[in-house]
């Protein structure tokens, strides 16, 4: 075996997709799938499960790649770690959200200060994503939701979680709706209105159907879509009506010359907490480091300057 075999293994394992991971790795099919049909041969066992065109892992792949994974890890963790000794404040930061819409007011005076800094950056949409993301070491740090006590996900010891913010979840109504002119709602008032959301399996279409739940209905979805800024239109042309958090209004400045009302939700109390996770056993660069160090400071600014 050899580094370029695991490396070729761990693509096609992770999207189980032999013309998918040809792409990714910008070689000819054909070669990938001898290197695969090779490696197979040299370990004496089957690594996939061939049906068709589709293949999936076997329990001899699912084996290998824990070694992989954590192979390939310790490689990136020793990469960082001569960099650190250098002593050059540079480096790659990899950072998942599941809120994005955070990012360029958090990066831009964190690029500010350390300019030869860089981030390859992820868009979550599930807390499992987000498991495997950390628990792999595929990323430094992720800022995710909810707490990771919810959800019923089994997270290893090793994975720390430091809360960010309380994000207040509000209603964003059409302006000329009926209901537009109240300073406060009940989430029951709105049981029978038309909503707009996020695809069920969302993290957020997730969390704001449990709380219609809460107060006693299930969300007349009339039109569901991928991106919030395309919901929030539909919101302005008088569709329907969607949910909306504190970061996604203080992000969109744009929405106070709208045609639209936001309107705080009196009961149930609705809100999601925003956190900081990082698996511990995984090195941290120092950019890594400052980059933590900046996240939890600049929400404690945020915490500070609400009203």
């Amino acid at each position: 075996m050899d580094l370029l075999q695991l490396k070729y293994f761990q693509t096609v394992a992770r999207l189980e997709h032999m013309t998918q991971a040809a792409r990714a790795l910008s070689i000819a099919q054909p070669s990938l799938s001898q290197t695969i049909a090779h490696l197979e041969d040299e370990l004496g066992v089957p690594l996939f499960e061939r049906q068709g065109r589709h293949i999936h892992l076997n329990a001899f792949g699912r084996a290998l790649l824990r070694h992989v994974e954590r192979l390939f890890g310790e490689l990136d963790e020793a990469r960082q770690e001569l960099a650190d000794l250098t002593g050059a404040e540079q480096g790659q930061i990899a950072l998942s959200v599941i809120a994005p819409q955070i990012l360029p007011e958090l990066l831009g005076p964190f690029q500010e200060r350390h300019p030869h800094i860089s981030f390859r950056l992820f868009h979550q949409h599930t807390l499992q994503a987000v498991q495997q993301q950390v628990e792999r070491g595929e990323v430094d740090l992720c800022i995710t939701s909810p707490p990771l006590e919810q959800e019923g996900i089994d997270w290893p010891e090793e994975i720390s979680w430091v809360p960010l913010l309380s994000d207040e979840i509000y209603l964003l109504f059409p302006l000329g709706h009926p209901l537009a002119g109240r300073e406060s709602i009940h989430l029951s008032e709105v049981a029978h209105e038309p909503f707009i959301s996020l695809k069920p399996g969302d993290l957020w279409r997730e969390l704001t159907d449990r709380f219609c739940r809460q107060a006693g209905f299930t969300p007349r979805v009339v039109f569901e879509g991928d991106e919030l800024e395309m919901i929030r239109g539909l919101v302005m042309a008088g569709l329907g009506v969607t949910f909306i958090s504190h970061l996604m209004v203080r992000s969109a400045p744009y929405l106070a010359t709208q045609p639209v009302r936001i309107l705080p939700i009196a009961e149930p109390r609705c809100w999601r907490q925003l956190g900081l996770v990082w698996r511990t056993t995984h090195y941290l660069s120092q950019a890594a480091q400052q980059f933590r160090a900046f996240v939890i400071q600049y929400f404690q600014q945020l915490e500070q300057e609400r009203p």
